[in-house]
């Protein structure tokens, strides 16, 4: 009797942080676009806390991985613990593993821990000192205990450092989605930024393409760090002019506002926030507020090192501008079904039966009590067919046990 041809083995994978943009969008891609290769796990916090070592220690025992993906981080303005324990402590623990279990680790780095400048190279960055913030502090520690078990205990790891990215299904209104938001909502009134300030971008849609790029070639990428961006830095007020433009709305306008200014209207508003919580009005400034300077200085990085490299851009036209219709219709539509923008919910939602819900509920409550209750025909013949299936009798020519 001929056997059946031996299935290919698909690569285990475990993703830390699959709930958030870079997460989200890798889950997605190795489930749709390479489930014949890959098998991906992305365990809640609950299932797996990366604060807590026997946590990993049980989880990858028990799921025996052949790869992981950090790509968790603690939200920026978090205290100096959490930050602590999940931006580094987290970090440590999951390489760590990686190492003793012999198996790459993938881990996703900032920006933040770099200084600013333009075409900035993987070596720069920051110095270690105790007045930087929660979160560059945290990242900054994890890549240089990362490189330090990278030299002395063989860990087969590679750190993928981006810029400010951007992408749909982002959940949180938090970077550059935060920008889109206060102009779709005219809450910018004028540039906070000045002239010539440019900034590196990453697309959160090329991100996977390069992630499995680096889990096929180890021999490669191992030991390595690797900006990913955009190959051409943006100009902030051209981006957010053109922003304005696509939304045809009037601010912010074409007036630069000094950096002195922005910094005295900063405390004033701490002050405000602050009279509020005697209210017991909780009130807190975005946490993009921390990284305020660097609307005003620029931050470019280079991506020569991943040109020079075997990865191929599966779309080098594609930009923070060519992307930014598809985010423009996603995040409105989004924030007009939450009720965060009203402004644009008539372009954007249009559909008839939210009308009738909202305007005409009876009348809707009736069409669907009318034609809409009965079971679902697709199921109720499935259940037949596993009925009839269920009562034929064997097939002779096979013993029954």
């Amino acid at each position: 009797m001929a056997q059946a041809p031996s299935q290919k083995k698909r690569s285990l994978g475990v993703l830390i942080g699959g709930s958030g943009l870079i997460g989200g969008t890798l889950a997605h891609y190795f489930k749709t676009q390479a489930p014949d290769d890959f098998d991906i796990r992305a365990p809640s916090s609950k299932k797996l806390s990366i604060r807590n070592a026997q946590d990993i220690i049980v989880y990858l025992k028990r799921a025996k991985p052949d790869f992981v993906i950090n790509a968790a981080m603690a939200s920026l303005d978090s205290d100096a613990q959490l930050a602590f324990e999940v931006n580094y402590l987290g970090c440590v623990n999951l390489a760590r593993a990686c190492c003793a279990l012999n198996i790459p680790y993938i881990h996703f780095s900032s920006a933040a821990v770099m200084p600013h400048g333009e075409n900035l190279a993987e070596e720069d960055r920051l110095t270690l000192i105790p007045g930087m913030s929660n979160y560059a502090k945290s990242k900054l520690m994890a890549e240089k205990t990362l490189e330090h078990m990278m030299r002395h205990h063989g860990l087969d790891c590679t750190i993928i450092r981006v810029s400010i990215v951007y992408g749909e299904h982002d959940h949180k209104i938090q970077g550059f989605h935060r920008l889109l938001f206060a102009i779709a909502d005219e809450a910018v009134p004028f540039l906070f930024t000045k002239r010539g300030v440019k900034h590196s971008y990453t697309s959160a849609a090329k991100i996977p393409h390069f992630v499995h790029h680096v889990l096929l070639r180890r021999e490669e990428f191992s030991g390595q760090v690797y900006h990913f961006a955009d190959p051409e830095p943006v100009a902030l007020d051209d981006l957010i002019l053109t922003i304005r433009a696509y939304l045809e709305v009037k601010l912010p306008r074409e007036i630069y506002v000094p950096y002195p200014v922005v910094i005295a209207g900063k405390f004033f508003l701490e002050r405000v926030t602050g009279v509020l919580n005697w209210f017991g009005i909780t009130a807190r400034l975005p946490p993009e507020y921390m990284f305020l300077k660097n609307v005003y200085l620029s931050q470019t990085l280079s991506t020569e090192k991943l040109r020079r490299s075997s990865y191929i851009d599966p779309a080098p036209d594609e930009d923070i501008y060519t992307r930014l219709p598809r985010l423009v219709i996603y995040y409105l539509t989004r924030w007009a079904h939450l009720n965060l923008i009203t402004r644009f919910r008539d372009q954007f939602i249009g559909n008839e039966l939210a009308n009738d819900f909202l305007r005409h509920p009876d009348e809707l409550l009736g069409s669907v009590h009318a034609d809409s209750t009965a079971p679902w025909t697709a199921l109720l013949q499935t259940d037949e067919l596993a009925a009839e299936a269920a009562s034929e009798p064997a097939d002779d020519g096979e013993a029954d046990f």
